[in-house]
């Protein structure tokens, strides 16, 4: 459907099978594109199961556990992709961290832990990514950054988060300008409240209402997003926040 088959694709932030990374494996997977992903405090067994489903849609796959709160990891994790399976074409950042705060208990270490992953980790891994697509020859690169729609209203008790996420979307423009004449574009998705497993009842039947198209997001709707940025078909598009959120209401 996308004409991707072949493409390598680095997925971070892939530590479990309800998440949204996990959708985008298997999405792009069944598009043809060989895929790594990056996971962190995984099951070891869940990661080697993991691994052959994506096989089974006839790709390759390799993964590598790896704290992107480390200053080098970005550079070891390209190194091991291209190693692996060649020069990724498709970059999807994501790995996040995420904790509860609020002003009477927003410190350094907090800010810091948040910063980490969230901006540093993220940006190294993208500009690295674009310095070695340039001496690459592809003819198509895509960075797709996951953010949380920070910009649409506060998230309280999440002041370092918001922050951090709210950097990703700035940081996408501009790159987004930078990398342009190389032909590698750059984009954000935000799919809004996704039920990954984190939501119990009470928190579902809070939120139902306001999904104005009728139900609750799943990992699979921001999945099919992030694969038609990667795609062809959006070969145009560049520079973009994209809100999918099902007409989520914020009242």
């Amino acid at each position: 459907m996308y004409k991707l088959n072949g493409c390598v694709a680095l997925i971070t932030g892939v530590s479990h099978g309800n998440g949204i990374g996990a959708a985008i494996c298997n999405k792009l997977a069944a598009e043809g594109v060989n895929i790594f992903f990056t996971h962190w405090g995984s099951n070891t067994d869940w990661v080697k199961k993991f691994e052959f489903s994506i096989r089974e849609y006839g790709v390759r796959c390799g993964s590598l556990e790896v704290d992107l709160a480390d200053p080098s990891a970005p550079f070891h994790l390209l190194d091991v992709v291209t190693a692996e399976l060649g020069s990724p074409a498709i970059l999807v950042n994501n790995a996040a961290h995420s904790s509860r705060d609020g002003y009477m208990n927003l410190d350094a270490k907090t800010l810091d832990d948040h910063y980490a992953v969230n901006m540093r980790g993220s940006f190294l891994l993208s500009v690295e990514f674009a310095r070695r697509f340039s001496q690459s020859q592809q003819a198509m690169g895509r960075i797709i950054n996951l953010t949380s729609g920070q910009a649409l209203g506060p998230m309280l008790g999440e002041l370092a988060y918001a922050a951090t996420k709210g950097a990703i979307s700035a940081f996408t423009l501009s790159l987004s300008a930078e990398l342009a004449p190389l032909g590698i574009t750059v984009n954000a998705v935000n799919p809004g409240p996704t039920d990954t497993g984190w939501m119990n009842e009470e928190i579902k039947q809070e939120l139902l209402p306001k999904f104005l198209l009728g139900r609750i997001g799943i990992p699979a709707d921001a999945a099919r997003l992030v694969a038609f940025l990667a795609s062809q078909e959006a070969e145009w598009i560049t520079g973009q926040i994209f809100n999918s959120e099902g007409g989520f209401f914020r009242s």
